[in-house]
């Protein structure tokens, strides 16, 4: 059995949760999200708390009980408070704007790269290169930020390229005159 699936989920006043056809919903301040799970759990919600419990001990099932009670929590989670992550980019010349429903980076090549903002995030990028990622949905706002990440990795030498706020870059010795 998970000991994470174990834990129950705390559902603060103000949220909403039902379950129907292996659906579940949770509407809050922040908006709905919507999670459909399998038929190795079962989800309950009784007194301010959901459960999630396994049908079965198979291990496809004991692996389902904690991927969807952590699902759960992150839904209740995200209509609460919300998900935010930052990315800064360093290098020189490199910067990065909103432009409408596009976020446009240039990242040292010789055109700009768009990336479309998906529906449900919000992006904001300042002048000293730092872009911030907030959405309901910690699924979401975590795979736009890898994306964006991804188009120019923080390379060891310098640290020029994209990063995560709090990620540090170990940083290498480049190469040595030696005569």
């Amino acid at each position: 059995m998970s000991k994470v699936g174990k834990l129950p989920v705390a559902v603060p006043a103000g949220v909403t949760v039902t379950t129907a056809n292996n659906v579940i919903t949770v509407k809050g301040p922040k908006g709905e999200l919507k999670q459909a799970y399998s038929d190795d759990v079962t989800v309950e919600f009784k007194d301010g708390q959901i459960t999630v419990s396994p049908n079965s001990e198979t291990k496809v099932a004991n692996a389902a009980h904690g991927l969807y009670r952590a699902l759960i929590h992150n839904m209740v989670t995200g209509v609460t408070t919300g998900f935010t992550k930052s990315l800064v980019i360093t290098g020189v010349g490199y910067r990065a704007e909103v432009q409408g429903k596009n976020l446009v980076m240039n990242l040292g090549y010789s055109s700009d790269f768009i990336a479309i903002i998906p529906e449900g995030l919000t992006v904001t990028a300042d002048a000293q290169g730092k872009i911030t990622i907030t959405g309901i949905s910690k699924q979401l706002v975590g795979e736009f930020s890898a994306q964006i990440r991804k188009l120019r990795a923080p390379e060891p030498y310098k640290g020029k390229g994209i990063r995560y706020e709090t990620e540090v870059i170990r940083r290498k010795v480049g190469k040595t005159g030696v005569k």
